[in-house]
Parts: structure tokens; sequence; C-alpha cells
């Protein structure tokens, strides 16, 4: 039998080897800070680690010149590299108070996710929604509109309740809807570029478990009854499977069943040697020959084991989201393009459903949304694949996730968002000498 985890390996061997992507870089220091992928690299004057928030304070006070905040280094987009001082909140992590009766809790911002979900279900609570992957920090996922998936369901930013945030003229704010609205929204999604968030308060509920289904299907299929699956799952995601017919599907819902774990699987060597050697015009019929062996699988786990998983293959990837009714034809054009250009690339798409929410710059900010994901290993160079499917997503309004690569710089992203110049004259009253800013947010926003 081929497991779904075989299959879906399978999808990533064709990039096993390759060039590898141009690193985008800072001059500065020997000492060099590099994200996750590898694809970006920076060499920081300074390296600033505080404990606390009086230390975090004084050190920017003997600060001088650009500051970034680094969460996981997470990020595709540039938005940490720097030749300044580089801010990392590893040491500010964990709970700092809790509410039993509201089900909020407040956070210290370097926080990571996959410490989260354990250390909240000690206190009976539970975030609603979670992303793919659990490496990033707090601050870094609410600062980038990180997102799970669900109709109903919203992204991290979204469930945000309160924030502390210190400017570099040495200035607090506690912010939350009452006290200080706009900014309060403006902050919740701001890739660092307003000050130094360092507590999150977010709105949370009571522990819950998930069962989780996942099977392979036609994607057209799929997309015929998608709203009906939103109804039938809390989060619901589909994968695309390139070049195939077909895609995984992962579908989470709500369960009081005793824990069951996930079928151990193989990932195998001989299947992914095949695929790799099988030419690019062969690969559809012999993946979509293969997938009608993968069996579906199910599992129960606690909610934050269910929607978070371990990425042990690094890759480069672009994300927009794009209006709901928008969805499917852009996701139909995607694949159109690789199939008619042959592109080479084997990894799966990722397509899912957010809510909307009160943020000014979030991806869902006003409305539900889609976004499609779209990845390169990063042993190649992803800017053919990105470059060829960029277009479309601009085509059906699609707006970048701020942590994912992307093109679009003022003139493009001021119609995007309404209160997009709202943001700016924000950011420039904390900021007004820009020390937050590096080339790529000077870029974004125009200054």
């Amino acid at each position: 039998m081929i497991t779904r985890r075989r299959f879906l390996a399978s999808s990533i061997i064709a990039g096993l080897a390759g060039p590898v992507t141009n690193l985008v870089s800072a001059a500065g220091s020997t000492t060099p800070w590099r994200n996750w992928s590898g694809a970006l690299v920076s060499n920081p004057a300074s390296r600033l680690a505080p404990e606390s928030e009086d230390e975090l304070a004084d050190m920017i006070k003997r600060t001088s010149g650009p500051i970034r905040p680094v969460g996981a280094g997470h990020s595709f987009a540039p938005l940490v590299p720097t030749d300044g001082s580089l801010l990392v909140l590893d040491r500010m992590s964990g709970v700092i108070s809790h509410e039993t009766e509201s089900l909020q809790a407040t956070l210290w911002a370097g926080t990571r996710i996959s410490e989260t979900g354990p250390l909240l279900d000690g206190l009976g609570q539970a975030m609603f929604n979670l992303p793919d992957i659990d490496r990033q920090t707090l601050a870094g996922a609410i600062a980038t509109s990180t997102h799970g998936t669900g109709k109903r369901l919203k992204s991290m930013s979204g469930y945000v309740t309160g924030l502390r945030l210190l400017t570099l003229n040495g200035e607090w704010f506690d912010l939350d809807e009452g006290n200080n609205a706009d900014l309060f929204h403006a902050t919740q999604v701001s890739f660092g570029a307003f000050g130094v968030i360092t507590r999150i308060s977010f709105q949370n509920r009571e522990p819950f478990r998930l069962r989780t289904q996942e099977w392979i299907d036609k994607t057209e299929n799929v997309l015929e009854r998608f709203d009906q699956a939103l109804e039938e799952h809390e989060h619901f995601e589909i994968l695309p499977v390139i070049p195939s017919d077909h895609c995984l599907v992962v579908a989470n819902s709500e369960t009081n069943d005793p824990l069951k774990a996930p079928v151990e699987e193989d990932d195998g060597g001989e299947y992914l040697s095949t695929l790799d050697a099988t030419p690019i015009m062969l690969r559809r019929a012999l993946i979509n020959t293969l997938a009608g062996e993968i069996e579906p699988t199910e599992a129960v786990s606690e909610s934050f084991n269910a929607l978070t998983n371990l990425r042990f293959d690094r890759f480069n990837e672009m994300e927009y989201s794009v209006p709901v009714q928008s969805g499917p034809d852009c996701l139909r054009e995607i694949l159109a393009i690789i199939e008619r250009e042959s592109i080479d690339v084997v990894f799966p798409l990722e397509y899912r459903i957010v809510d909307g929410d009160d943020t000014w710059l979030g991806m869902f900010a006003g409305e539900p949304r889609i976004s499609i994901s779209v990845h390169r290993l990063a042993s190649h160079d992803y800017r053919p694949l990105f470059d060829a499917i960029e277009p479309i997503f601009w085509k059906f309004n699609g707006r970048p996730h701020w942590g994912k690569v992307h093109n679009l710089g003022y003139d493009e992203l001021k119609n995007l968002y309404p209160r997009f110049d709202d943001f700016i004259a924000l950011q420039t009253s904390l900021d007004p000498g820009g020390r937050m800013l590096n080339d790529h947010l000077k870029y974004l926003l125009g200054r």
C-alpha cells in the first residue's frame, strides 16, 4: 500500500538537488542571521536578547540606529534583515496571566506556538485555530497575519484582545478595543513596524479534541462540494498535488471520542526514486494512477496537536488571499499555467478559507477570504514558479501574506487595504526616524 505520507513526500522529491536560491543579504557584522529556508541572510551589528520589559526598555534607550525584531525566522519575505540591531524575545516566553471565566490569557510575545497549546491546556483553555506550522513566536505570527483554516474561524490576529507596545522613544501603550482602538487594530498585524510588542492577550475557548480525516480525491470534485464540506467540518483544507488531478483533503471535526493515534507511515524510498526519475510529461499519469491506491486515514488528537505539523523539508513560499467567490477560478488558473508551461514542480499547493477580522492590514481584514499557497523547495530557485503565478493572484484582487514572498509595494498595496495610508500615518508618528524599518518595509510603506 502507498500511504498518504509517502504520496505527499513524492511531491517534493523533484527538488532534492539543484541550484540554491540566491540569498538576500544586508551588510554588517561577520555573524550572520538566516531565516528558516536559508534564502535570507543579514549581518546585524548587534543582537539584543532581553529577559524583561525593564531590560528591553533600557536596551532600546541605549541603542541607536535601526532595530528589527525577529521571531523564529519563519518568514520568507525580508521583514527581518538589518545591519542594525536584531531584537530577539526568546527569553520573554510563557503565560503571564489568565482569566478562567472569560477564557482569556496573556502571554509573552516570544512564546512559541508549539509551547502555547500545552500551556493553555493546563489552564483549561485552547486557541480557536492554529496554523499548519508551530515553530513561530506569537509576536511573529500575529505580525504577519498567520492563520489556520475554517469558515467561521479567524486568523491568530483576529483573536487578539490586547497588546502591550513599546515604541523606540520609550513610550508604552496598553492597547485593546476600548483603549486606543485604532492603534490596537493597526498593531494586530503590523510586521514589527510600530515598535516592540511584549505582551499579547488572546480570546480562547475550552480545550477540545479533533477527529482528523485525510483522503485523496479529485480536485474538481472537492471544489464542487467545498461549501458543503465547510458546513460538515470546522477546519477544512485541500492540498492539490501537482502535477495531477488529485488533492489531499484534510478535514478536522470536533469530537468527544477517545484519543486515537495516527497510523505510523513509512516514507519509503523506491517510490520516491521512481517518481524522481520520471520525465515531467509522464508524472501526471503516474501520480493519478498511484492516487487510487492511497487509503484514507483517521486520528483523534487534542486540538493543538491535530492542527499543527512538523515540516522537515525546507522551502520558500508565496501565499495570497483572494475573495471567496474567486478562490476556485484562481486555483484552476494556477494549476493550468503549471501544466501549460510544464513548470518543473511537484510540491502540493494549499487551499484554505479563513473568516474576516477587524485588523487594518490582515489578509482577511473586513471579509472572509480564500488563501492559496505555492511552495518551492529551498534547494531550488523559486523565482520562475512564483513569477509565473503571482500575476494570477493580482488578477483576482489578491492580498499577499506579509511573511511570504511577494513583489507588491506601496502603489499596489494602498489599493488593497482601505486603512493602508492610515497605517502609514501611525507608523510615521510612532517612528518618525524610520528606525523600525528596513529596505523591504520602506518599499511596502512608501517611506
